[in-house]
């Protein structure tokens, strides 16, 4: 898995992807943090890294499907995917390993994000007039958003060899666990089961972690779509054995 994991990790900064990737992300956030008027925190005047969660969770829509896109639709339009799995590896080490090689570059490009709650840490009056506890528990809720938006990617990628095909998917996918459910709940015939599927989205369980509260629940609901995002992948390679 590990050798898998190096590889496609390596394959990623080897290319222009994970620089674009990586560069996208920082730009667009930076504009949004510092730049534009309706949300730079410089003319807002309040310190708190609030636009670029806000952000952060589109940008990652549109750039995680992105780099999942070619993990497995690359590999089966190149003729590779049967050398892989004639390979010693179970296909649990192989999905692993791509898995987490696409979501170390996510995190990647959300690290360095960190100086802008160093630079709002120093501008505020007093220094360090920031809710530090809300930062983290948002930094949080984005490697969970990542880490969910790379297992869905990843599956998307295992049911084409075309991998515009795969991106779309991703993306759609995306979204509609995002915000679809968010949309679906507003319907006004749901009546008060609208609060339950409502917590049936992605963004309910983000915006909960947001305010700096870490819930179980909300722990569990990220891990339980992984798992079953990932469980779907698996079942997609085996059934080449059907």
């Amino acid at each position: 898995m590990f050798a898998i994991l190096s590889k496609e990790f390596n394959s990623y900064l080897n290319s222009l992807i994970g620089y674009i990737v990586i560069g996208v992300f920082l730009v667009a956030t930076g504009l949004f943090m510092w730049v534009f008027p309706d949300s730079s925190v410089l003319d807002y005047g309040y310190a708190d890294l609030q636009s670029v969660f806000l952000l952060a969770p589109w940008l990652f829509l549109f750039l995680i499907p992105a780099i999942t896109m070619r993990a497995f639709a690359e590999e089966r339009k190149g003729g590779t995917m049967e050398l892989l799995l004639t390979k010693p590896l179970s296909d649990t080490q192989l999905l692993l390993g791509k898995y987490f090689a696409c979501l170390l570059l996510a995190l990647f490009a959300l690290l360095p994000s960190l100086l802008y709650y160093v630079s709002v840490y120093q501008l505020g009056d007093p220094v360090g007039n920031i809710d530090s506890a809300a930062v983290a528990g948002s930094y949080l809720g984005l490697v969970f958003l990542a880490a969910v938006f790379v297992a869905m990617g990843i599956f998307a990628s295992s049911l084409t060899e075309n991998q515009i095909v795969a991106f779309i998917l991703a993306v759609f996918l995306c979204y509609l666990v995002y915000t679809g459910f968010d949309l679906l709940a507003s319907i006004d015939a749901w009546g008060t089961a609208s609060y339950y599927i409502a917590q049936l989205g992605i963004s309910y369980h983000y915006n909960s972690i947001s305010k700096g509260l870490i819930d179980s629940r909300d722990v569990l609901y990220f891990l339980s779509v992984i798992t079953i995002m990932l469980l779907g992948t698996k079942l997609v390679l085996e059934s080449r054995k059907w």
